[in-house]
């Protein structure tokens, strides 16, 4: 295991700029601060802040630069206030700094090289072309200058990566994860160095971060959100990508410009309205919400995680909607074991493929051992086995859509337990199917979430509350697929009656 270093108790400082994504890019456009400038205030703050927290992995500066003087060009060419607020719809994030995760061909960027949080690309590996989603992002007015961090192949719901040499840690309390995969993307924006980030999501990899640090995670439909032109799925369509945001209207907005099945997808969610932020004050009423406050099989989740559901739910009912305790047909296991299958699986096919490119073995000691035992069970496994994962993956959809014929939405715990101590869920165990589903696995943290990724639904973690030592604890809402902006109204509304986020600025 990693040593277990204590984390400094100094605060941390005080990011330039405290307000969400949407804030930021008005800001620019009325000429507070100009791109370049924003960047320039946003590269000093990872300097001042990312040493205690390690979650930005590269750093592009140059890259960053040269697409924000653009935007300073294109604003410059602005005489009117009319004309700004034309550009500003056009590019609803302009001059916005954005990290890029560190895992995932959704946002290849021929400018920042990826290392999959793995010592076998120490000089990053090049993408040959942009993803999809990077070239929305940049439509959009996005300012990409570097990538944040994950755990190793994006396989742990810790981002304690040997890579990078330091874990990535929790903004609110610098002993614990700041959760994982897209542990850098919620470090970074939880932390004030992003007002956003970019993230994905392959069994909770953005619901759970945004549990652990207090922030919105919103994991799409299948199919809404792009992935090629260099993959049509990961880990067989149980992946997506989107962003951690500070606001509902950052989320929403974000998806607005990223959202939408690329030419040759294998699959297509049903379609968004035409913008999902201009329906967030479409406040929803009397919806039907089931609650699953406990393991699927009955246990219990830790009380002060219990107490922030059953507080959050209570919030749901003033805002008249009909909550009601519920239960689901299935245990935790029938869930997780089938993605944890698909996972290795997808790994491997990974693994094998670049051990066949580079022409030499790939050795235990250029692995985390949690990812050479995946690669191991993956080479165990059958057609039919693949097959069977798949197959149940389509059971649990069908049984949530019965599930979902009393209930509109399911609301859960994202994690079972406030934020777990660094050092509890490092990569350095001899078994990958006991490191995710023994008894001391990592299901017994992270329960909840996988579901989403199964059955294909969208499903977003809302901060609930705090526990008794001030770390987040988050709410998952889930709905039926193509429900997206359904959950996003839910948010808005909470929002609304909750007010903003709080941010562990303290300096």
């Amino acid at each position: 295991m990693h040593m277990m270093d204590t984390a400094p108790s100094s605060a941390l400082p005080r990011p330039w700029f405290g307000g969400d994504a949407t804030a930021l890019a008005q800001a620019i456009a009325r000429g507070d601060c100009s791109a370049a400038q924003a960047l320039e205030r946003t590269l000093a703050d990872v300097a001042a802040i990312d040493p205690a927290l390690g979650a930005v992995c590269l750093l592009a500066p140059e890259l960053g630069f040269a697409q924000a003087l653009a935007l300073d060009a294109e604003l410059g060419a602005c005489r009117r206030d009319a004309d700004r607020q034309a550009l500003l719809r056009r590019r609803p994030f302009l001059g916005v700094p954005l990290l890029l995760k560190d895992v995932g061909p959704a946002t290849a960027h021929r400018g920042l090289p990826s290392r999959l949080g793995s010592r076998l690309f120490a000089q990053g590996m090049p993408w040959p072309v942009d993803g999809t989603l990077t070239q929305r992002y940049l439509a959009a007015g996005f300012v990409p200058f570097g990538r944040s961090t994950s755990p190793e192949m994006g396989m742990s719901a810790t981002t304690e990566a040997l890579a990078y040499g330091a874990p990535t840690r929790n903004p609110w309390n610098r002993a614990h994860s700041a959760g994982g995969s897209s542990g850098g993307a919620a470090a970074a924006t939880a932390g004030g160095m992003v007002t956003i980030a970019h993230a994905n999501d392959g069994a909770g990899s953005i619901r759970i971060p945004a549990s652990a640090c207090g922030l919105i995670g919103l994991k799409p439909s299948r199919g809404l959100m792009p992935t090629g032109p260099l993959a049509g799925e990961g880990w067989g369509g149980l992946t997506t990508d989107h962003v951690l945001a500070r606001s509902v209207r950052d989320c929403a907005r974000a998806l607005d410009a990223g959202a939408g099945a690329d030419p040759g997808a294998p699959y297509a969610a049903p379609a968004l309205p035409p913008s999902v932020e201009a329906v967030l004050a479409d406040a929803p009423r009397g919806l039907r919400i089931g609650v699953v406050n406990r393991f699927y099989e009955g246990d219990p989740v830790h009380p002060e995680v219990a107490a922030a559901i059953d507080a959050f739910a209570a919030r749901l009912e003033r805002l008249g909607h009909a909550v009601e305790a519920a239960a689901l047909p299935f245990g935790t296991h029938e869930v997780l074991r089938p993605a944890m299958l698909a996972v290795a699986a997808g790994t491997g096919l990974f693994l094998d493929q670049l051990q066949a490119q580079r022409g030499r073995a790939i050795t235990p000691d250029e692995v985390e051992p949690v990812v050479w035992s995946a690669w191991q069970t993956a080479a165990t496994l059958k057609a039919a086995d693949y097959l069977d994962a798949v197959n149940t993956f389509h059971r649990l959809g069908r049984q949530m859509a019965q599930f979902q014929e009393r209930f509109e939405l399911l609301l859960t715990p994202t994690l079972a337990e406030p934020p777990a101590l660094l050092g509890r869920f490092t990569m350095d165990r001899p078994d990958y199917i006991d490191y995710r589903l023994g008894p001391q696995g990592l299901w017994r943290y992270s329960p909840f979430c996988p579901l989403a990724n199964a059955t294909g639904a969208p499903a977003i973690s809302l901060p609930a509350g705090c526990s008794a030592s001030g770390l987040p604890i988050g709410a998952m809402l889930a709905a039926p697929l193509g429900q997206d902006a359904l959950l996003l109204r839910v948010a808005a509304q909470w929002e609304a009656a909750h007010g903003p986020l709080p941010m562990p600025f303290h300096a």
